[in-house]
């Protein structure tokens, strides 16, 4: 079973609100936060620092959002904040857009009120992976019926670290709608830690880690309300596809979008002039402050003409921080 906010996702269009980087509650082994998210107050939108509320929407028109989902850190360390966004994005985008909630504490009814008010349509519990096995009769089982009686969709959303049945009894007992399992992973963040708890990266993975994923898939992952999303899946579906909305909103009328959904055109230093001289249609090139950006394959054949001495073609993701992925010259 894949939820309404995983089909959003699998098709690259849930936009990412990182609201609050600290979590009180324990500093998990696993938890895969970089630098420039852990342990701060800063706000993100995809990959974007947030400075005004105009950030957020800006971001979420710029990929043609289909939800949002909300993350940290600690969400619920932040409520007001995230609060504040919820009603920002439901105003904006109306209830059609599906938000859903990560959140590694159980909170309370308040709590559970306070977002379905703001508009949250989904929350995912992530309970502490000391206690898993004996979450039943604890705050955590309470929280999947309080959470439903005040008008949220229920479920957990779990590391694969290992298979564990009670999620499956959850599920059975209507207590949760469903239960993600992610692939474990190391990152940035966490593979110092991740390797002094005796764990490596499989062969030939850039991140996923060789554990009990098989294990994981024969116990849990013929349950119809168990969906396990494997780390191929998010770089090469999710992001990717999330990329390519970018890429098609904020394209020009020049610029290529790859398979990877990044942008190739051309830079050059020529003369804005000389391009008027060669008569190359306006649609085809952008004056800059310093250079024309142009469509890479007529700046190869100007190049190769003799037509213009020098320039490269670049490829940048669709980023709000347009980060560039590779340049080649010409000459």
């Amino acid at each position: 079973m894949i939820s309404r906010g995983c089909e959003q996702c699998a098709k690259g269009g849930k936009m990412v609100l990182f609201v609050y980087g600290y979590c009180d509650q324990r500093d998990c082994f696993y938890c895969p936060l970089g630098k420039n998210r852990k342990n701060v107050t800063d706000v993100y939108a995809n990959e974007r620092l947030v400075e005004t509320d105009a950030d957020v929407l800006e971001e979420a028109h710029r990929m043609d959002a289909l939800g949002t989902s909300i993350t940290g850190g600690e969400p619920q360390e932040a409520l007001d904040r995230t609060c504040h966004y919820l009603e920002l994005l439901k105003d904006e985008f109306g209830e059609d857009h599906h938000t859903h909630l990560y959140t590694g504490i159980t909170g309370g009814r308040e709590n559970m009120r306070r977002l379905s008010d703001a508009g949250l349509d989904e929350i995912r519990f992530h309970p502490p992976y000391e206690q898993w096995g004996d979450l039943h009769g604890t705050e955590w089982e309470d929280i999947l019926y309080v959470a439903r009686d005040e008008g949220l969709t229920p479920a957990f959303e779990i590391p694969g670290i290992r298979a564990e049945e009670e999620f499956l009894e959850f599920l059975d007992e209507g207590a949760a709608d469903f239960c993600n399992v992610n692939e474990f992973e190391m990152s940035d963040g966490n593979y110092r830690r991740m390797q002094e708890q005796g764990f490596e990266l499989k062969e030939d993975h850039m991140s996923a880690v060789d554990g009990d994923r098989e294990e994981i898939l024969d116990v849990m992952g013929d349950h119809e309300k168990v969906y396990f999303c494997t780390s191929v899946f998010k770089d090469a579906a999710q992001h990717r596809r999330r990329l390519k909305r970018m890429a098609r909103n904020i394209r020009r009328e020049f610029d290529d979008i790859t398979d990877d959904g990044t942008l190739v055109y051309g830079k050059t230093t020529a003369a804005p002039e000389r391009f008027e001289e060669l008569g190359v249609p306006e649609e085809f090139y952008t004056v800059k402050t310093n250079h024309v950006e142009v469509a890479w394959w007529l700046l190869e054949e100007m190049i190769d003409e003799g037509d213009l001495d020098e320039g490269e073609i670049v490829e940048q993701y669709p980023t709000y921080d347009g980060q560039v992925v590779e340049r080649t010259p010409l000459a």
